[in-house]
């Protein structure tokens, strides 16, 4: 290792222990608590996650109380973090390491690495944060310094630039202990290196940064593909009969939101909905028993989704449609199933509250 490898390492891990946040997934060595931390904060930020957090842990402690859990209950308590892909991976990896771990987190990174929902960065997290091993992780956080540092002015989202990335990260962590070093190079992304207004004032490598002698800071990491966002349009349609109960059904299908619950729905190719699809069912309401609402947009990583909600009472009682597609239940237990946010949008304005 080089002299000022080892400078930059000594320096990073002084930096971290004056400067880092007090967070609950940090007072801990349970692999199960930190796999849940990490979990949560993909996609995620420390302040939006946080209170996540303790409350799946909460709710289940053990890798056990996971495994044994309704998975309907999982993505209940996941609501309004999105991403649900996480929730449910978690929930079967639990199941799994209970029959095939007897419920032991296990303890290599080649173990750890195999299991669903775990890459390499979550990987290394654990494996450093549970037990000591001297993997590096690689979030943004990190790719964001070790690239602005040795000015690496190539698109991240190339594997060779991750690559050459993940070589001098294993180069920094060699004289410092794993735990500590890798707290230290995100905790260092996240509050200082950030990727606007970064605080390069504040930082101990201004001198020496290379992002920083060129001017490149703000152009400094990029990636070389633009993510093209499809736009889709959805009705749904909030039936109301004369017990006040309605229909709601399960996404099944392997598209965004899968496991989470939704009111019957019609995808259309724009959002000029000229009235609410009824084709599905044998119900005459008035017309002004129909309640149009107001246009939601949720932004997803890959697509926008525009949605409309037609509320809308019948006299006809919708325990008679198909029962095997919608499930029949009270307008009072909407609170006990996990929705999309552009759902729980709408309900925040019908006022139902939903926590």
């Amino acid at each position: 290792m080089s002299i000022q490898s080892k400078s930059i390492s000594k320096k990073l891990v002084a930096w971290y222990k004056k400067n880092a946040r007090k967070l609950p997934w940090r007072e801990t060595k349970d692999p199960y608590r930190i796999w849940v931390s990490e979990i949560v904060l993909q996609q995620t930020t420390v302040r939006q996650g946080t209170q996540y957090y303790i409350n799946f842990i909460k709710q289940y402690p053990t890798i056990k109380a996971l495994a044994a859990a309704n998975i309907d209950d999982v993505l209940k308590l996941w609501q309004g973090l999105g991403y649900y892909s996480r929730a449910r991976n978690l929930h079967f990896t639990a199941q799994f390491i209970l029959e095939n771990y007897e419920g032991q987190f296990p303890t290599t990174y080649k173990e750890i690495i195999s299991l669903k929902g775990i890459g390499p960065y979550t990987a290394a997290a654990i494996s450093s944060f549970a037990y000591g091993l001297s993997y590096p992780v690689v979030d943004g956080n990190v790719i964001r310094f070790i690239s602005r540092l040795y000015g690496i002015n190539k698109a991240v989202d190339l594997s060779s630039t991750k690559k050459e990335i993940e070589v001098l990260a294993k180069e920094l962590i060699k004289t410092q202990k794993p735990e500590i070093f890798n707290q230290a190079i995100m905790e260092f992304g996240a509050l200082l290196c950030t990727p606007k207004n970064p605080k390069c004032q504040l930082c101990p490598y201004e001198k020496i940064c290379t992002a920083k002698k060129q001017n490149l800071v703000s152009t400094i990491p990029f990636k070389s593909k633009k993510i093209k966002k499809k736009h889709r349009y959805f009705q749904f349609v909030f039936l109301v009969d004369k017990n006040n109960h309605t229909l709601i059904q399960k996404r099944e299908e392997n598209d965004i939101w899968k496991g989470l619950y939704q009111f019957p729905l019609t995808e259309h190719p724009s959002i000029e909905f000229t009235k609410p699809n009824l084709s599905n069912f044998a119900i005459t309401p008035l017309l002004s028993d129909i309640h149009p609402s107001r246009i939601f947009k949720q932004q997803l990583t890959h697509q926008t989704i525009h949605a409309q909600f037609f509320k809308i009472y019948t006299k006809e009682l919708l325990s008679e449609v198909d029962l095997d597609t919608y499930k029949y239940i009270d307008i009072e237990d909407l609170n006990n199933y996990a929705w999309p946010k552009i759902i729980d949008l709408y309900f925040n304005d019908l006022c139902i509250t939903l926590f």
